[in-house]
C-alpha cells in the first residue's frame, strides 16, 4: 500500500512548489541576475514587492500586516526570514534589491 501512495504524495508535493515570477526590465527571479541600473529606476514599493515575492516563492511566512496583505501564507513553511532557502541567483537578487533600496532611500 505504501508503494502505491508514494508516487501520489510525490506528485502532490510537486504541485505545491511556487513558480518564479518574471518582471519587465529585470527578468525572472530565479534565472536572471538583476542589474543595479534597472533596479534603481524602480519605485520603492515595486522593489519591496519583488524582494518579498522572492521570499514568498521560497516559503517564507509573512508576519507583518503589509506582508500578509500582499502574499498568501497558506503555502508557507518558514517563519524565519534568515533561514529561507533559495538559490544563489535568488539570494543575489535579494541582495541587489536591498542595495538599490538603500541607494534610493527606501524605508
Amino acid at each position: 500500500m505504501l508503494k502505491a501512495l508514494l508516487p501520489i504524495s510525490f506528485l502532490f508535493a510537486l504541485g505545491s512548489v511556487a513558480q518564479a515570477d518574471c518582471f519587465d526590465g529585470l527578468g525572472c527571479t530565479d534565472t536572471h541576475r538583476f542589474e543595479q541600473g534597472a533596479l534603481r529606476t524602480m519605485r520603492c514599493s515595486d522593489l519591496w514587492y519583488i524582494r518579498n515575492r522572492i521570499f514568498d516563492e521560497n516559503g517564507y511566512c509573512f508576519s507583518t500586516a503589509r506582508g500578509r496583505a500582499n502574499f498568501d501564507n497558506s503555502d508557507c513553511w518558514e517563519p524565519d526570514q534568515s533561514r529561507v532557502r533559495m538559490s544563489a541567483i535568488e539570494r543575489g537578487n535579494v541582495d541587489a534589491i536591498i542595495r538599490a533600496e538603500r541607494a534610493l532611500g527606501c524605508r
